[in-house]
């Protein structure tokens, strides 16, 4: 399972990641407190001089539903898009685009993903995966010779892992790049699936094994990233996918026919396209959960202007419970999603390197709450929410991809309990190396005896969140510390039950990891209501209340998840999961026989 493997594990006293100090019981807040906030002035204005050209194209120009008639982007969208520079908005000026943060980046984002998810696949494929890697790895001459044409959206970018039998298993893919004897040129072949703007895009990002000589001097296979022209030949694209959603967005399969690339081409180091891939996907993830959250707050608003203005037995359906019910939790998680999308954004701003864990749990986070608040919109709507003019049908059509590609909800709930155990793990191993010399290392194992007869006391470690929160939040506060308490008591217990076999138990780690996702959104609103709080600003009474009422629901869900993973009858229920999908799998569907016997 590779994506799970794919980051190096953090070192256990340099970590700065809050996800990651929870696995081992410590509260980090360097990246969570205060709620962060990096925009100069300069770019502020900037910013605000971007969004409403950017608001006014998307609500005058663009038309959702003539893109997903047609299944691609109007002509007159692609144009206005690359005069507004919307094809390198992360470009360095230098190099022909607007040199965003990833800050003003997200604000963009977010308004693309409220009004048409199809156009924002397409820029998005482009640039948050298609050519990223240039960005992140490229070489000054390969900066130079493509972004200018890239961000002018002159050449559409694709990025190309997927392939028939490797999804989420990035590793075992089959396209293969040969050497030269004369080492000036590769020779790739293979085919990638399912591939964004594969149809239209003229330079391709594309992974492929390579023979590499190992520091022992043995030959391996190894996945080199590649920077391929269409024109280089060789490269030819299959018809448009037929889709679900995202009609607007390209999805073609590409194939590679001996295509000569020359070495200097190569992406990064040669056998390094594993890091490479990877670490693109994890830069790009906190614009899907701002895109998200527009897509949400567009929603919001439908659902809103249907229900006070829609009367049933004399009374606007806004006044009745069950509606207040659906609005009040879609208002819930879009906070939520808004505040994670914001907060990875100011700390990759600001230089962090440690986001892996919080970028997936934006992504898996973000795409759920999205899913869950286009159906109750459809919900609120009735039969008006179900008809197309709505455009609600279309949305979430459009949404349903997010929990699926870079990187499976799935998948990406397996990497951040993982990559958690890892690090605890790591530390669990540091101790038992000091039990071997108790007398040069009392002072840390007498700290952490006392934390274990504390925790299993109920009492607490004393790890708090005080003069961090703001204090009207304090229960809250208390909350989250006793969550954080317990869910570290059930990490190193996990970790002593099954050591490394621990990646075998993925029922055990899908609870974990959702432990883990209510954990962040719990310190993700604290910090975001205490700022509102602290500032005085007109809406910190309503964000005080989000706060609290997230943080109340998610405490129950984690002390419920975690106390069930002590629990016999969860051990059994986990073996009837097993012994059910066996039989289904071995039956080839359903086993039970008809109702009715016939």
């Amino acid at each position: 399972m590779p994506l799970i493997l794919a980051f190096p594990p953090t070192n256990v006293q340099d970590t700065k990641s809050f996800a990651v100090g929870i696995f081992k019981g410590q509260i980090i807040t360097e990246q969570v407190f205060p709620y962060p906030s990096v925009l100069s002035e300069e770019e502020a204005q900037t910013l605000k001089e971007l969004v409403g050209p950017v608001s006014r194209f998307f609500e005058e120009v663009n038309d959702p539903a003539r893109n997903d008639e047609l299944e691609c982007v109007e002509e007159k969208t692609m144009q206005g898009l690359k005069e507004l520079g919307a094809f390198g908005l992360q470009v360095p000026v230098a190099l022909g685009g607007m040199g965003l943060t990833n800050t003003q980046y997200a604000r963009l984002v977010e308004i693309v993903g409220r009004h048409d998810l199809g156009v924002g696949i397409t820029t998005g494929a482009h640039q948050s995966i298609g050519f990223k890697g240039i960005l992140l790895y490229g070489s000054p001459e390969q900066k130079e010779k493509y972004l200018p044409k890239l961000a002018s959206g002159e050449i559409v970018a694709a990025f190309c892992l997927t392939e028939t039998t490797s999804g989420s298993d990035a590793a075992s893919i089959r396209t293969r790049a040969e050497l030269s004897p004369c080492g000036s040129y590769y020779t790739l072949n293979g085919s990638k699936l399912w591939i964004s703007n594969g149809g239209i895009a003229d330079l391709f990002t594309v992974f492929a094994k390579t023979l590499q000589k190992d520091e022992t001097g043995q030959t391996k296979e190894k996945i080199t990233a590649f920077i391929v022209e269409r024109s280089f030949g060789g490269v030819t694209s299959g018809p448009p996918e037929k889709k679900m959603g995202i009609k607007a967005s390209n999805t073609a399969e590409v194939y590679f026919d001996g295509v000569r690339v020359p070495a200097e081409n190569v992406l990064g180091v040669p056998g390094a396209g594993f890091k490479v891939a990877m670490n693109i996907l994890n830069n790009g993830r906190f614009g899907m959960a701002a895109a998200l959250a527009g897509s949400m707050r567009g929603l919001i608003g439908k659902a809103v202007d249907f229900a006070a203005n829609r009367t049933q037995f004399a009374e606007k359906i806004h006044k009745f419970g069950a509606i207040q019910e659906k609005l009040a939790r879609m208002a819930m998680l879009h906070y939520v999603t808004e505040s994670m999308a914001y907060m990875i954004s100011a700390n990759m701003d600001r230089g962090a390197s440690d986001f892996q864990i919080e970028a997936a749990i934006s992504k898996v986070f973000g795409s759920e709450a999205a899913w869950t608040v286009s159906d109750e919109c459809i919900q609120v709507m009735g039969g008006m929410g179900y008809m197309k003019e709505s455009g609600v049908e279309q949305m979430m059509r459009d949404l349903r991809i997010f929990r699926i590609f870079e990187g499976t909800n799935d998948i990406l709930r397996l990497f951040i309990a993982l990559y958690g155990f890892q690090n605890a793990g790591n530390q669990l191993r540091g101790l038992q190396q000091a039990v071997k010399n108790p007398f040069g290392n009392a002072g840390l194992l007498v700290s952490e005896a006392g934390k274990r007869v504390r925790r299993k006391a109920g009492l607490g470690t004393g790890i708090t969140l005080r003069g961090a929160v703001h204090p009207s939040l304090e229960s809250s506060s208390e909350q989250t510390v006793r969550a954080i308490d317990l869910f570290a008591g059930i990490i190193e217990e996990q970790l002593l039950k099954y050591g490394k076999k621990v990646v075998d138990e993925q029922f055990m780690l899908k609870r974990i990891a959702d432990s883990t996702i209510d954990i962040y959104a719990m310190v993700v609103v604290l910090s975001r209501a205490s700022r509102a709080l602290e500032q005085g600003q007109a809406t910190a009474q309503h964000e005080k209340v989000l706060c609290e009422t997230w943080c109340t629901e998610a405490y129950e869900r984690i002390t419920q998840n975690l106390a069930s993973l002590q629990s016999n009858s969860t051990q059994q229920l986990f073996k009837n999961l097993r012994v059910l999908s066996k039989a289904v799998v071995e039956n080839g569907g359903v086993v039970a026989p008809y109702a009715l016997g016939f």
